[in-house]
């Protein structure tokens, strides 16, 4: 998208559904995880289950925003590189900064450490993404060769075929 283009209502929509149903996966199993601590196994299978099924409404939301049709893995690659960065460069930075200001420490802490592992993230990526690339182009390059055995093969047949005429 160019910075003139904007977000369609619904798009923004989607995104901001597919968060909220994400947080609220997140938020349940870590609920779940307070109450089997607490000794309420019974309640934290609740928070479990719902979990899941906020799961499934954000995969929903996910698959209208990405259709699997257009992910191939190279573009879910590009994409995780480019969400990784982002929070990287922009989005823990400004977080940590607004924290600083606040003088909360521990999440000056934290952001750090998810800048850190954010950046992380982003290498390991692009690192995958790069091996498949070339892997592709190996893959192409044999593909290629095959295909130039047939095509001789072919006109050998060609050949004899049209020498017995």
């Amino acid at each position: 998208m160019s910075p003139n283009e904007t977000k369609s209502v619904t798009i923004e929509n989607l995104e901001a559904a597919f968060a909220g149903e994400s947080m609220a996966n997140r938020k349940y199993l870590y609920f779940a995880r307070r109450c089997r601590a607490l000794g309420h196994d019974d309640v934290a299978k609740v928070f479990e289950a719902t979990a899941e099924q906020e799961t499934a409404h954000a995969f929903g939301h996910l698959e209208l925003l990405y259709p699997s049709k257009d992910l191939s893995v190279e573009r879910m690659l590009e994409l995780a590189v480019e969400g990784e960065t982002y929070e990287y460069t922009e989005m823990y930075p400004k977080f940590r900064h607004l924290a600083q200001q606040e003088g909360h420490d521990a999440a000056v802490k934290e952001m750090d450490e998810q800048i850190e592992e954010s950046r992380e993230h982003a290498e390991m990526f692009q690192a995958v993404l790069e091996k498949a690339a070339k892997r592709f182009d190996a893959l192409s390059r044999v593909e290629e060769r095959h295909a130039g055995h047939y095509q001789d093969a072919l006109d050998k047949v060609r050949a004899k075929s049209n020498a017995a005429e």
